[in-house]
């Protein structure tokens, strides 16, 4: 009997262009397309645990249906609380209440999810199993808890940041632990290069006298991250990866809130995970 192979699933972060994720994301749960192991950063994360629990429509909808809400996000919940999208909200109001979360189902999937997040004191990167979804849930706050935009979250005494400074894209470590089909899902079009952030003089403000070492992962965060485009276009032209992204550059930023575009984007997401569903399931099936 042959050896069956692993396969991996990546999701890239990018604040509200996570919409497009999770167009690909429902399609994906239509398809009853699962994998060995899931990998979520930042926004990623998000739409990976509506993904995991079976709740098509959950992911966008979370994201989209409290723009108006300033408990949500917005400048106000940033002054008072220190996170520009509203903690509590996000990760009680909404699940335990306002759309509720299939915790049984996602206790039953055979799917290990990994929540990237970025150690602050050292500067790395680690990948936190999401084992229980209501204990663990921290980590995927960690993951999406933007520099300047949200507090550090610390956990068992360790602080913590958004996972994409450190490894946005996460592919080498799905290799790493085995995964020998891994599909990568990006949230910006195949021209897109990242630039030097260009508020790294309040990052060293707000964060270079405590973590130094995350000063210096910020501020090559640009040349990592292009150096793992590289390396996923070759792995993709060898055949050996399968990306999923936006076929022209993403008019939005990470904080946009005008919801005819997050919706033509989140449509755009589920026509792609469409047009290319059958190349997927022959590279998948191989």
């Amino acid at each position: 009997m042959s050896k069956k192979t692993k396969t991996g699933l990546i999701l890239e972060g990018g604040g509200m262009r996570g919409v497009f994720t999770a167009g690909i994301l429902d399609f994906f749960i239509e398809k009853g397309l699962e994998f060995d192991t899931c990998f979520g950063v930042s926004a990623g994360a998000c739409m990976a645990c509506s993904y995991l629990s079976k709740q098509k429509g959950r992911g966008y909808h979370t994201f989209t249906d409290y723009m108006d809400d300033p408990e949500y996000c917005g400048i106000k919940s940033l002054i008072k609380t220190g996170d520009y999208f509203g903690t509590d909200m996000i990760y009680r109001k909404i699940p335990e209440k306002l759309n509720p979360y299939d915790y049984d189902t996602y206790n039953r999937q055979k799917t290990k999810f990994y929540a990237v997040v970025t150690n602050c004191e050292s500067g790395n990167a680690e990948y936190k199993e999401i084992k229980d979804m209501k204990k663990d849930t921290c980590y995927v706050r960690a993951s999406s808890s933007l520099p300047l935009m949200s507090r550090t979250v610390w956990i068992h005494k360790k602080p913590y940041l958004d996972g994409g400074i450190t490894d946005s894209i996460p592919i080498m470590e799905a290799q790493r632990m085995g995964n020998e089909k891994n599909v990568v899902v990006l949230t910006r079009d195949r021209t897109y290069r990242k630039e030097k952030n260009k508020l790294i003089p309040a990052m060293k403000v707000r964060y270079g006298k405590k973590f130094p070492k995350l000063i210096k992962a910020l501020e090559n965060r640009h040349i990592g991250y292009n150096q793992t485009l590289d390396y996923l276009y070759r792995q993709e032209k060898e055949g050996k990866i399968f990306i999923l992204q936006p076929q022209k550059p993403v008019e939005i930023g990470r904080l946009e809130r005008d919801t005819d575009k997050l919706h033509k984007l989140y449509e755009d997401g589920y026509e792609t995970a469409q047009n290319y569903y059958e190349a997927l399931k022959e590279y998948l099936d191989n």
